[in-house]
C-alpha cells in the first residue's frame, strides 16, 4: 500500500510496474467500493500492464477531505496522482462514477489519456431527486438502511446467494465506507453531466455494461457510446453493475482485446 498528499488530501493507491514498454491500465472505483473491487480482474492483466489502483477520496483508505464533493475533486485527485506518479499515456478504466470521473480527467487533461474504457457508467448518471433521496436516506439512517436497494443494482440474483461468502463481504465494503464520503460523492455525480464533453472525445473508447445491470442499464450506456465518435459498445452476460467482481475474466477479455486494437 502507498499514500500520497493530493490536493490537501491523503490518498491510498497501488501500483503495479511492468517494464517500460507496456501500456499503463488505471482503473478507478465505483460509488460505495474501494480499490479492493479490481482485485479478481487484476491476476489476468498484471503480466502485460503497468496497473495502477486507488481509492477516490472519501473511500477506502483514502481521505474524507471536505464533502460534499464536486466531479472536478475526483478528477483534480487522479490527475494529481498521475503527475506524481509521472504517468501519461495511460488507458483510464471508469467504473460507474469512475467513468465520469474518467470523462473529467480526458475533458481537463487529455494530454494524460490514451484510452478510455468506460464501465457501467454514462454522460449523466440519476436524476437530481434520486440523488436527493438517497443522500438524505444515508445521511439520516446510514448507509445500512440503503443496503438491500443498492445490492439488487450491483449484483445479480444467483450472486446474491447467503451462502455465497463474497457476496456478504461487498455488503460490508459497502457499508464501512464513509458515510459522509458517500453522501458526498453522491453529490458529485449528481451535478456532472458530460452529455456535450462525450461529444468531443478523440481517443478510442470501449463502453461496457452487465446485461443486469441496475443502475446503469445497457440502454444508458448504449446512450453514452451513442455520443462518442467512434466508440465500441459491449455487453457482459451474467453481470450487473459490477461486472469485474462477477465476471472478471469477461471484463479483462474485453480491456485487454480493446488495448490490443489500440495504435
Amino acid at each position: 500500500m502507498q499514500f500520497v498528499h493530493i490536493n490537501g488530501v491523503v490518498i491510498h493507491y497501488d501500483i503495479c510496474r511492468a517494464d517500460d514498454e507496456k501500456p499503463v491500465l488505471v482503473f478507478i472505483n465505483s460509488l460505495g467500493t474501494d480499490s479492493r473491487i479490481w482485485h479478481h480482474e487484476l491476476p489476468k492483466l498484471a503480466d502485460d500492464f503497468t496497473i495502477l489502483i486507488y481509492d477516490k477520496r472519501g473511500h477506502g483508505l483514502s481521505d474524507l477531505g471536505n464533502p460534499p464533493y464536486v466531479i472536478t475533486d475526483h478528477v483534480a485527485d487522479l490527475a494529481g496522482l498521475l503527475d506524481h506518479l509521472e504517468l501519461s499515456n495511460v488507458i483510464v478504466c471508469g467504473l460507474s462514477v469512475g467513468g465520469l470521473i474518467a470523462q473529467g480527467l480526458y475533458a481537463s487533461r487529455p494530454d494524460l489519456v490514451r484510452a478510455l474504457v468506460l464501465s457501467n457508467t454514462a454522460h449523466k448518471i440519476g436524476t437530481a431527486e434520486m440523488w436527493a433521496t438517497r443522500i438524505a436516506a444515508v445521511e439520516k439512517d446510514g448507509i445500512g438502511s440503503i443496503l438491500d436497494a443498492i445490492m439488487t443494482r450491483w449484483f445479480t440474483a444467483p450472486f446474491r446467494k447467503p451462502e455465497n461468502a463474497a457476496y456478504q463481504a461487498y455488503c460490508n465494503m459497502l457499508v464501512r465506507q464513509p458515510t459522509f464520503g458517500y453522501s458526498g460523492t453522491c453529490a458529485a455525480i449528481r451535478d456532472a453531466d458530460f452529455t456535450e464533453e462525450a461529444k468531443k472525445i478523440a481517443v478510442p473508447v470501449l463502453c461496457i455494461v452487465g446485461r443486469e445491470d441496475g443502475s446503469t442499464s445497457p440502454e444508458v450506456v448504449k446512450s453514452l457510446a451513442d455520443l462518442i465518435p467512434g466508440s465500441r459498445y459491449e455487453i457482459i452476460e451474467g453481470a450487473a453493475h459490477i461486472p469485474c467482481v462477477e465476471a472478471p475474466a469477461a471484463h479483462a477479455a474485453l480491456i485487454r482485446g480493446f488495448v490490443d486494437q489500440l495504435d
